[in-house]
């Protein structure tokens, strides 16, 4: 039986601070409904740790590499891949897409069935990406002041809900075939600001990073040269409390927006048949080694949530096997009865089976902050990351969640057998050389 298809997609969201994933502090009602109503993936990852590169992957169904968007400058890039939003439409579904696209085209050339409200990258983009030398933001710093309460916060977004809540209510019933709604915001993306009651909310929650820049993983050349770029090392104690204390209203924000969709699902009569889903196009380190925002292919980089309920989903399911934004695509292909186009990666959720120990994973990351390309695969309690340039991870995730302890050294045979994965996948050499030239380019270009 066919059924419908719903994600909202939110950016920046590390999922550890939710309470699906066991965070206690912030305030998840909405989340943890749909966890206990359907069923949570607990390793779920991006395709790369940044918006652009990841809203392309995603959209088009294709690895970050393959499609050149290396960073968030769009120079240059090809606008010929095929959507899924089109690729679903040419069979029938009838596709929509609300909110930030921030892809390799404009939303409107994309072959959605219906584009609201879109947001889309201006040309050229972020031009901060220079990777040798290493490009410095000098005015990084003054992001560090981007929390607190503001008016208006969050307007945006709600707006994009609003869209959303109305054409569930008054056109997704009349159509005679399956959908797919993709409702897109920009929170809990910094800046951190909220309305006064949700910063109020969290009075005695702006703490401070458990895990300093001073251990092992805070001292790999890659974290060191991303506190650079990003010039964090600059940030105040009261700064620090400040943007981890707005991080958390900002998820309440996007609880909240979770709940609205929920609820209009249950007002029009369409709970029944449709799958919903809740994830974000990547993470958030919040000061974990020191380092702030994404770029990196740490866990609260690169994880995102993954919750999914409705009746093609268990309820009150934890699923362990590592899965990423491909396979929630993959699965909506498979509710409404649409085939993959060929080359389309990901497997439908609804096959992933619980403690898959060969099912492999595979995140990359080429723009701004680094010196050189970076590549992870995850198998099992295994995750391996390769590095152009500097020294290999290997992390036993099963017993070192926080990565504190680099294992490549020491667990020779298991790190080759990771690497050889990953080339399964791609030449990270080859690759890293391709980055370059491009990024190149689109500096030369401008």
């Amino acid at each position: 039986m066919k059924s419908n298809f719903l994600i909202l997609m939110s950016d920046e969201h590390n999922p550890l601070f939710s309470g699906p994933y066991g965070n206690t502090k912030v305030k998840t009602p909405n989340m943890d409904r749909l966890a206990e109503n359907g069923t949570v993936f607990e390793n779920a990852y991006c395709p790369s740790p940044l918006c652009m590169p990841c809203r392309s992957s995603f959209i088009a169904g294709r690895r970050v590499h393959e499609l050149q968007t290396y960073s968030n400058c769009n120079v240059n890039l090809d606008p010929s891949p095929l959507s899924f939003g089109k690729a679903l439409a040419d069979q029938g579904v009838f596709s929509v897409f609300i909110g930030k696209c921030d892809a390799y085209a404009p939303a409107k050339d994309l072959g959605f069935s219906a584009v609201m409200r879109p947001w889309d990258r201006k040309l050229p983009g972020d031009t901060s990406h220079r990777r040798n030398p290493m490009t410095i933001r000098m005015d990084a710093a003054g992001r560090s002041f981007g929390y607190g309460p503001k008016e208006n916060a969050g307007a945006g977004d709600a707006k994009c809900v609003d869209d959303a809540v109305e054409w569930l209510n008054s056109s997704a019933n009349s159509l005679k075939t399956p959908w797919a709604l993709v409702v897109n915001i920009s929170n809990p993306h910094f800046p951190h600001f909220s309305s006064q009651e949700l910063w109020d909310m969290y009075p005695d929650d702006g703490d401070l990073p458990e895990h300093g820049p001073e251990l092992e993983s805070g001292r790999h050349p890659y974290a060191e040269a991303l506190r650079k770029h990003f010039q964090t090392e600059m940030f105040t104690e009261e700064q620090m409390r400040g943007l981890r204390r707005g991080y958390l209203a900002c998820i309440t924000f996007v609880d909240r927006q979770l709940g609205r969709l929920m609820s209009a699902l249950e007002s029009s009569g369409l709970k029944d048949t449709t799958n919903i889903a809740y994830t974000s196009d990547h993470g958030e380190m919040l000061g974990k080694f020191g380092m702030w925002w994404k770029c990196s292919l740490y866990e609260d980089s690169v994880r995102v949530p993954m919750i999914v309920s409705g009746p093609e989903f268990s309820k009150g399911k934890r699923i362990s096997t590592p899965v990423d934004l491909h396979d929630l695509r993959a699965g909506v292909f498979e509710s409404t009865g649409a085939l993959q186009p060929e080359g389309f990666l990901g497997s439908p959720l609804q096959f992933i089976k619980d403690k898959d120990e060969e099912k492999v994973v595979f995140s990359e990351y080429h723009g701004h902050g680094t010196p050189g390309s970076s590549y992870m695969v995850r198998k099992g309690r295994w995750k391996y990351v390769w590095h152009s340039g500097a020294p290999d991870q290997l992390f036993d995730l099963e017993n070192d969640p926080e990565e504190l302890a680099n294992l490549a050294g020491q667990r020779k045979e298991i790190a080759k057998d990771m690497e050889a994965e990953l080339r399964k996948i791609c030449s990270p050499e080859k690759e890293n050389g391709r980055a370059e030239d491009f990024i190149e380019s689109q500096l030369s270009a401008m």
